[in-house]
């Protein structure tokens, strides 16, 4: 879900109470009731103004479901992956909630950010945030994480700046890929980004790799993000540069998420979303004056939902005949069973844009590479659990990293592959970079 502009109102803005009574049986001997009451009001509200009574001391315990080929192999070699899930006190106990209050009310780290804008193949243009001063104290063959934000979603996200210290502070060099028109990145040409286009995140990987040959590279993406990462790990199969990658939140089959995207309360998410990328390209309209063929410009410019908006420009964009066409090829379900690069997957069972529904398991059970944990609460990019709720990173953070520097532990014992000195020269010549501070 895209990040809410300040100016926008929000829906925990009036001071309200909720007294919610949830009984929970964690095992057939004993009963445990809990109660929280939450004053929520304009302000964020404090740690102190949850009071939780449970009989037996112990909040419910969530079980989260981990399934995978990969259980199997070393991927897996990982504490956190029998983590228990804890929902925070009613915030947590209802998707639409957890969603909004992610989204309005997660802390937003102050990082220090460096632009390089990236000129790709076809002459548009993306936008890598780096972190400023990084080459100054990480040696060269630092582990590399590239981050991959939601639909319309950028480095200035508190989903996406809570990963990144994380994993600064582990030693990590990070670099957040900002696609075509996200967080005020250039747009040079009439195309945006799309669920199907996996070049621009070929070629970020190529440029970064050739820029630190010593380093691993992985990847991890969260919603729209995470389908385009999991294709591209399905398109480049055994060749594939990256050392290991995470999905979050991804609506795999696109088809599913559209069905529901158009029902009930989530309408409101899809004229959210939609009046984003509308913003966006009315921000560059000069470049698709006059546009020809099947373009429905007017309907994009003004569109009132997601499908509107690629049925205007997107899709045509990237040569579909239909939205529905769009929609059914460019979904990451279908590559799941291609993927060979250790792929950590993490969804919430009660995630409204991402239906647990669309989630390929049966080819993360047969692939050796996969490793799939559902938790039963989370909503879409919310997880408002753990030690850091309710302000603070999600509970997926720490199980991340701990699965990154898994592999990363396994891959230093390993000789990394030579790149030789024409190979990085072919990279300069291949894309030209523009610096911006």
């Amino acid at each position: 879900m895209a990040r809410v502009s300040p100016g926008s109102p929000s829906p925990l803005a009036s001071s309200r109470q909720f007294r919610v009574s949830c009984p929970y049986t964690p095992n057939s001997n004993s009963t445990v009731a809990a109660t929280a009451r939450v004053t929520c009001t304009g302000k964020r509200p404090l740690r102190s103004a949850v009071q939780v009574s449970n009989t037996d001391n112990a909040m419910p315990n969530w079980s989260v479901e981990v399934i995978g080929g990969g259980l199997g192999s070393s991927i897996a070699a990982f504490e956190s992956l029998r983590s228990r899930y804890f929902p925070y006190p009613v915030i947590g106990w209802n998707k639409h909630l957890e969603t909004i209050f992610a989204a309005y009310y997660r802390s937003l780290p102050d990082v220090r950010l460096r632009r390089e804008c990236l000129r790709t193949k076809d002459d548009g243009a993306v936008a890598l945030d780096w972190v400023c001063g990084d080459d100054r104290v990480l040696p060269g063959d630092s582990p590399l994480l590239i981050l991959l934000p939601g639909l319309t979603g950028w480095s200035g996200d508190a989903y996406v700046r809570n990963m990144l210290v994380r994993a600064r502070k582990k030693g990590w060099r990070v670099v957040v890929f900002n696609s075509r028109g996200c967080g005020y990145s250039p747009v040079t040409t009439p195309q945006f980004y799309s669920a199907s286009y996996t070049d621009d995140l070929r070629e970020v990987v190529h440029h970064v790799s050739c820029r630190y040959p010593k380093a691993n590279l992985y990847a991890l993406g969260w919603s729209l993000g995470a389908n385009i990462l999991v294709r591209y790990l399905g398109q480049e199969s055994h060749a594939c540069p990256l050392s290991g990658a995470v999905s979050l939140c991804n609506p795999f089959n696109l088809v599913i998420a559209d069905e529901d995207f158009r029902k009930g309360f989530n309408k409101i998410y899809d004229k959210t979303l939609a009046t984003a990328l509308a913003t966006i390209l009315r921000r560059h309209s000069m470049l698709f004056e006059d546009l020809g063929g099947e373009y429905k410009i007017e309907l994009a410019a003004n569109a009132r939902s997601v499908k509107e908006f690629d049925e205007g420009l997107t899709r045509v964009s990237f040569g579909f005949r239909s939205v529905e066409e769009y929609y059914s090829k460019s979904s990451s379900s279908d590559s799941i069973k291609h993927v060979c690069t250790p792929l950590l997957c993490i969804q919430a069972a009660n995630d409204p844009i991402a239906p647990a529904r669309g989630i390929p398991r049966e080819d993360i059970k047969r692939n050796r590479n996969c490793i799939l944990m559902v938790t039963p609460k989370g909503g879409h990019l919310g997880w408002v659990a753990g030690g850091d709720a309710p302000h603070g990173a999600p509970w997926t953070d720490p199980i991340v990293m701990d699965f990154l520097e898994n592999l990363e532990r396994g891959r230093s014992e390993i000789l990394p592959s030579s790149s030789s000195v024409n190979s990085v020269k072919q990279c300069e010549e291949d894309l030209h970079r523009l610096e911006v501070v």
